[in-house]
């Protein structure tokens, strides 16, 4: 199968979202939602966010890998450096969609990295190349913006993950916590 990886599009903002959430989990999209929020709500609010802008879920820090017009993978990622302009909108959006603050939330990057937000491939095409081409697009993406590396989070309880990373040439820099859950911070 020949699977085209390119820029996304706000239209296809729905299958964006919807493998974002892929990327996060169940557990750790409800760890974001207040009382009485689950996940409908926060898919609503993360098409929302993939079709603004300004969000560091927008279609314009997406990449997609399409099977034919089926998006079956996506990476999203940005400038370490600008997340705290482009998380407003995450913010916001969580304070009037999902009932939670979430201003006092920790740092998953920093400036000097194209920060690796979200990776994921559809199960039925997983085993097929395509996580590590995004990967290999978006370090590319990261050397045409001249930033040094390509950091990410890799969950300590995804091994199958961080060994597709390690096997890329990621290497560890540091532990941290996101979405409630142990992570290692890993950098290429």
């Amino acid at each position: 199968m020949a699977f085209e990886m390119r820029a996304a599009t706000r239209g296809q903002a729905s299958e964006i979202a919807r493998l974002i959430m892929m990327a996060m989990t169940d557990d750790c999209c409800l760890h974001f939602c207040g009382e009485g929020y689950g996940l409908d709500d926060f898919r609503r609010m993360m098409i929302s966010l993939v079709e603004r802008e300004d969000s560091q879920y927008s279609y314009r820090n997406a990449l997609v890998a399409m099977d034919g017009d089926k998006v079956v993978g996506v990476s999203v990622s940005y400038d370490g450096g600008q997340l705290h302009q482009l998380r407003r909108a995450f913010i916001n959006a969580a304070r009037e969609m999902i009932g939670k603050d979430h201003s006092a939330m920790g740092d998953e990057t920093q400036a000097g990295e194209l920060y690796l937000d979200s990776l994921a491939v559809l199960p039925a095409y997983r085993r097929k190349g395509i996580a590590r081409r995004l990967i290999l697009a978006t370090k590319e993406r990261a050397n045409q913006m001249n930033l040094p590396c390509l950091g990410l989070l890799v969950d300590q309880g995804n091994p199958s993950g961080e060994a597709l990373y390690a096997s890329m040439g990621f290497r560890y820099a540091n532990d941290s916590m996101w979405g409630g859950h142990p992570m290692k911070h890993l950098v290429l």
